[in-house]
């Protein structure tokens, strides 16, 4: 037995392009958007050319901005709306649904001041009655090369890893390859961070500073997103996969990265309202920035990149002389730190 639509709830440029995925697949996708216009121009023109240039849209995917008409009929819902919405949409589902639903969530993000995970906050929003299972979507994927249908690779996990299986099948095909990964607050927490790394790359890249620099500070951001993880209940081998590693990689490395983008600019002299103003599109990467330096001082982790780009996010501190604080720091042994990550220290 299985759902007569898939619902993907916000339009942006992953949710469009989950949405192209399960057409592919063959199924019908109600795609929701608070925006009549943008949901005007899917139905009618079959495009969405702000997030998605270039992409057509298929017939299987009607685009709706009523949530009560988007969640009827369906039991599986993908939630690929920006983090600061998390909790609001999440409610007025738990409020709209009779039937448990399994929600997919495909954001990357923790929230500043309560610290909780992507995951933990739509538990809180849902009623009981309301929510079957929480499945989390993440791993090395830019919407832009999954709507060309170029090769692609993620992880699914949850606390059900029964309808994290059911997730992996309902996504799966030729071109995106679904692994599964029961390490939910590693997944989850991989996912978030790596978005800081993104940004502190592209200051580098905006100062000029090289390939060399790129390298240490991606090899030295996963240590701390493992450092923070291991202390927050993962799996320390997930940072070496998909959602670790994968994703770090492919964000810090590409023009495609909003994150790297932002950060680009930053280190060519903007403002952090400029970049904002201009980039047009949620840039994860701040907000979390702000979650990650108080989970540091919380768990008494070590997070001196986290730490150097909040300075420059939020205390003014000029991106070369950031760069500079990190290259002046007290010697350590790699070795030491990385089998303390893989004690859980």
């Amino acid at each position: 037995m299985g759902t007569t639509k898939t619902v993907v709830l916000g339009a942006g440029s992953w949710g469009t392009a989950l949405a192209l995925v399960l057409a592919d697949n063959g199924k019908k996708v109600s795609l929701w958007s608070h925006n009549p216009d943008q949901v005007r121009e899917i139905n009618e023109s079959r495009t969405n050319k702000r997030y998605l240039p270039g992409i057509e849209i298929p017939e299987l995917i009607i685009a709706t901005s009523s949530l009560g008409e988007a969640l009827k009929g369906t039991d599986t819902v993908i939630l690929a709306v920006p983090t600061k919405a998390i909790r609001e949409v999440s409610g007025k589902i738990s409020e709209i649904s009779n039937a448990p639903l399994t929600i997919v969530h495909v954001s990357k993000g923790i929230e500043p001041d309560t610290h909780l995970r992507i995951s933990e906050m739509i538990k809180e929003e849902m009623s009981p009655e309301s929510l079957k299972a929480i499945v989390v979507l993440s791993g090395p994927s830019h919407a832009e090369e999954v709507s060309l249908r170029h090769p692609t690779t993620v992880a699914v996990s949850s606390e059900n890893m029964d309808e994290a299986e059911r997730i992996q099948d309902l996504f799966i095909n030729q071109n995106f390859r679904v692994y599964t990964n029961p390490d939910i607050v590693g997944v989850e927490i991989g996912g978030a961070l790596k978005n800081i790394i993104a940004l502190a790359a592209g200051i580098t890249d905006g100062l000029g500073f090289g390939d060399n620099a790129k390298a240490a500070l991606m090899t030295r951001g996963l240590a701390e997103i493992s450092r923070i993880g291991t202390k927050m209940g993962a799996n320390p081998l997930t940072f070496a996969g998909l959602a670790g590693i994968g994703d770090l990689i492919v964000t810090c490395t590409s023009v495609h990265s909003r994150n790297w983008r932002a950060g680009n600019m930053l280190g060519k002299g903007q403002s952090l309202d400029e970049v904002l103003d201009s980039m047009g599109m949620v840039v994860e990467g701040v907000r979390t920035t702000k979650a990650a330096y108080q989970l540091a001082a919380k768990y008494e982790v070590e997070m001196p990149i986290t730490e150097t780009l909040y300075k420059v996010l939020f205390e003014d501190l000029p991106a070369k002389e950031g760069a500079e604080l990190l290259m002046a720091r007290d010697k350590t042994h790699e070795m030491e730190d990385l089998t303390n990550i893989l004690n859980g220290n």
